[in-house]
């Protein structure tokens, strides 16, 4: 109920037009008050794995690490030659070393996608069935095991004509593999839907995952996937209209990414093969959009991935890394805190390069957030959203391990409890 309030002197705003407003902008406040209650401080992994059907097994992950390890001990063995390759700041490469080498042997996958989509190809029915049965058997061996990343999913087929029933079978076929091995839905499941082109597509994945649910005995709205944009019609639609937004609405909530597809979007703009590549204008105005789009939504965006491997000889490998490096960096200064890789070399550029960028930031966020939970003026005059800002940066280094919780108190004067707070704009106590 609405309350009445008296008119001030001489005022001519009352309570019928503040009781009309509060009719005309019900849907807007309806929006304000999700946005608030929307976990803005949930994980998000720094990379998505993609690896083709046919290559996985169980203990795939720490496999990757030890063969990331095997180039690292083999082309750059300590920091300094690693800075070397990479052009990267001496001291910076060697202030993250022990971190990275940690988690090379301890998690080195956070997300894995097992693609029976591009990497995987066309092997015929039977194959895919089988690769398909044994995928899932696998991947609930590793979740029982626990060496299976803390996400990870399959990437079936699209939902265009001519994959649609065989991608569809897959996923069928997967699913059930999986949750009879594993007993129960793994946490941390993403399905993937590739090569979207209009939210008609994404509205029957919707009802996809709503049949998949009620034939498996699945709570409703348990089965969440990620969108590709790989698309120009899923940037702008045939009749001007940003696709982007109606992708995540026609989900139904069951939205949790969108991944930039780096290759199929400049080569369906007619790009030259030689000129595809991340950093793209046309690959940058996609991923501004994709990011506006999901800013309201709450949804995560990934960047794609470096075609650019790092194999062969030791030259080729530095080349590779250096550029990997600078693309991931790249990604993370523009506010894309996840992308692909597609080989265990690249890891190690990959925890590199975000550790840096955490650990280079960390110190004057620290710094701001203090001013701000303390009202000190300084060189930097912070808003609310800027603190928030700040916190969320501070948080996200926790979480990928480039930051730890005495450190970030250290730098902050405050803990992770009202960092969290600061970053979810809940109100926090001044110190």
């Amino acid at each position: 109920m609405t309350e009445t309030r008296p008119e001030a002197p001489g005022g001519v705003l009352g309570d019928g037009l503040i009781g009309r407003l509060d009719e005309r902008l019900a849907a807007a406040d309806a929006m304000v008050l999700a946005a608030a209650q929307r976990d803005r401080t949930a994980a998000q992994p720094v990379h998505t794995v993609y690896l083709p059907a046919g290559d996985y097994a169980p203990g795939v992950a720490p496999d990757w690490g030890r063969r990331a390890m095997a180039t690292l001990t083999t082309v750059a063995p300590d920091a300094r030659s690693l800075s070397a390759a990479t052009g990267m700041d001496p001291e910076r490469v060697t202030a993250v070393w022990h971190l990275l080498l940690r988690k090379l042997y301890t998690s080195p996958i956070e997300d894995l996608r097992i693609d029976f989509e591009d990497g995987y190809g066309d092997p015929g029915d039977a194959v895919e069935d089988a690769d398909a049965a044994r995928t899932g058997r696998h991947l609930a061996q590793d979740w029982h095991d626990g060496t299976a990343p803390a996400w990870v999913g399959i990437r079936f087929k699209s939902l265009e004509p001519g994959t649609r029933r065989r991608g569809l079978r897959t996923l069928d076929v997967f699913l059930a593999e999986l949750l009879a091995g594993a007993g129960t839905l793994p946490a941390g499941l993403r399905l993937t839907l590739p090569k979207v082109i209009s939210a008609d597509q994404v509205a029957a994945m919707a009802e996809v995952c709503d049949h998949l649910e009620s034939g498996h005995g699945l709570t409703a709205g348990s089965l969440r996937f990620e969108v590709q944009i790989e698309t120009p019609q899923a940037i702008l639609g045939p009749d001007g209209t940003a696709t982007a937004a109606r992708i995540i609405q026609a989900s139904e909530g069951r939205c949790c990414g969108l991944h930039f597809g780096t290759y199929d979007y400049t080569a369906a703009l007619r790009i030259a093969a030689f000129q595809q590549r991340m950093d793209h204008p046309a690959a940058d105005h996609a991923k501004a959009v994709m990011q506006v789009a999901a800013a309201a939504a709450g949804v995560p965006v990934s960047d794609g991935s470096s075609n650019v491997l790092p194999v062969g000889d030791p030259e080729s490998v530095r080349s590779a890394w250096a550029l990997h490096a600078r693309l991931v960096r790249r990604s993370l200064d523009r506010g894309l805190y996840q992308g692909w890789d597609l080989h265990p070399a690249q890891l190690v550029t990959r925890y590199l390069a975000t550790y840096d960028f955490y650990r280079s930031g960390a110190a004057p966020a620290g710094e701001r957030v203090a001013a701000y939970l303390t009202r000190q003026a300084g060189g930097v005059l912070d808003e609310p959203a800027t603190a928030a800002a700040l916190a969320d940066f501070l948080l996200r280094g926790l979480r990928c391990g480039a930051l730890s919780e005495p450190e970030i108190t250290a730098m902050c004067g405050a803990g992770v409890p009202t960092l969290r707070a600061l970053a979810a704009r809940q109100p926090v106590t001044t110190l």
